[in-house]
């Protein structure tokens, strides 16, 4: 065997070995320095070729069929390249099955493979961001386990997926990848290298961090959570997206929000058109420029930031236009200074609106901000800090443990959440009750 061979079948036994084998080679390691991550250079059976045709998805669909146990599954987007947030690689994993890179651009339709490995628990780390692609291209799934909602719940520091396998399995993985243009055709190999890796530990942390967290007592709250990410909708479109422009707190007048809200409107048509990111369409300061200047004809516009000397006069007429359509809207088709707000006040001016609503939740945030310490999670993860505020807003009329836990179901909270932080919240509303 050569000193390459013994290198790689060394590694492949590390890999098999998962948290266990890693932690064992800590042990060895010198007790007071910590052990080095081990690079995770290979996957073990190599880079997998690309599923893009309609007979390469047969066989890999009938190969994770048959397959055992949870399914590894990630996907790549083009974020800042391409308009919107399609999938433009998935990769899974599974034992039997080995892994598998598929390309949705030339299978556009994965509903054959979703059904395929339905009924197995899905692994994704931080599966709220997958999700609506994979919804896109027919992969949904019934049950789930979040490796990276699993690492805030069991309290780690960091929670990406490359600092949750450093530090639960010992190994590197080389994140150099993350944000290339994912839509590129062919995809270099270093690329499909990372993406290979991106699943080859998942089922291996998802192990080792059932069982950290069964020993603290919270795998239950775990599976409730998983189980409510499964179980959502998909999010209802966004009301007036462009009000969430970057430099947007600068625009104060109706008239200039109206230039923002055009100018947002025609790139996002164009950049739909040329599937691009609107971003390298036009930036956001330019349309803030532009808002803030209102630019009486091409040639000021020209000299605002964003529309430079290498826009050309058509584009500079169409922004133009945008601006001129603004400039002549009558009044009462201009947008409102801000959108409607549902629910409670900003907290900073409870103390004038209501100070017993202040005070209430004065006392709720402190002993909610206590408990999520001795449990080690994060407060927004013990219960949404939205919830607290409308709680404490308008409580019930009477602030019983039955009120307050129907009022915190009523609002999404899950069972462990309410048995943890009703009593809590009760108390304080029962105290600042006036």
């Amino acid at each position: 065997m050569t000193d390459a061979q013994e290198t790689a079948a060394d590694q492949s036994l590390r890999i098999a070995g998962g948290a266990a084998t890693a932690a064992a080679a800590a042990a060895t390691a010198s007790p007071d320095l910590p052990s080095a991550p081990v690079p995770l250079l290979e996957p073990r059976e190599g880079i997998p070729p690309v599923t893009a045709t309609p007979e390469a998805l047969a066989e890999v669909v009938a190969s994770f069929a048959a397959g055992t146990g949870p399914v590894a599954v990630d996907a790549e987007r083009a974020s800042g390249y391409r308009y919107g947030q399609r999938a433009y690689l998935v990769q899974l994993r599974r034992a039997g099955a080995g892994s598998a890179l598929v390309d949705p651009v030339g299978c556009p339709d994965l509903s054959g493979l979703g059904e395929a490995i339905g009924d197995a628990e899905w692994v994704l780390h931080a599966a709220t961001q997958d999700l609506p692609c994979l919804r896109d291209i027919g992969m949904t799934p019934r049950r789930l386990f979040d490796t990276e909602l699993a690492g805030r719940l069991a309290g780690f520091a960091r929670v990406g997926l490359g600092a949750m396998v450093e530090n639960v399995l010992g190994y590197a993985l080389e994140k150099g990848h993350s944000a290339v243009d994912w839509s590129t055709r062919p995809l270099p190999e270093p690329w499909l290298r990372y993406a290979a890796l991106d699943v080859e530990l998942l089922i291996d942390l998802r192990d080792a961090l059932e069982e950290e967290l069964d020993g603290q007592g919270k795998l239950d709250w775990a599976r409730q959570e998983f189980a409510a990410i499964a179980a959502a909708p998909p999010a209802p479109p966004r009301k007036d997206p462009w009000r969430r422009t970057s430099g947007m707190h600068k625009v104060r007048r109706r008239r200039q929000m109206a230039v923002v809200r055009e100018l947002w409107t025609a790139r996002d048509r164009i950049a739909q058109r040329r599937d691009v990111s609107p971003g390298k369409v036009l930036g956001d300061s330019a349309i803030v420029e532009a808002a803030l200047a209102l630019p009486a004809d091409v040639q000021a516009l020209a000299a605002l930031p964003g529309f430079g000397h290498r826009m050309g006069r058509k584009q500079l007429d169409q922004w133009q236009f945008a601006v001129d359509r603004a400039r002549t809207l009558p009044d009462a088709e201009l947008p409102q200074p801000g959108q409607p707000v549902a629910g409670p006040p900003p907290p900073r001016a409870w103390a004038d609106k209501d100070p017993a609503a202040a005070s209430r939740l004065s006392a709720a945030r402190a002993a909610v901000t206590a408990l999520a310490e001795s449990l080690n999670l994060p407060q927004e993860n013990l219960i949404t800090p939205d919830t607290v505020r409308r709680l404490c807003w308008e409580p019930p009329s009477e602030p019983t443990l039955e009120e307050v836990s129907a009022f915190l179901a009523a609002h999404g909270a899950r069972p462990w959440q309410i048995d943890q932080t009703a009593p809590l919240l009760a108390g304080a509303l029962s105290i600042t009750a006036v």
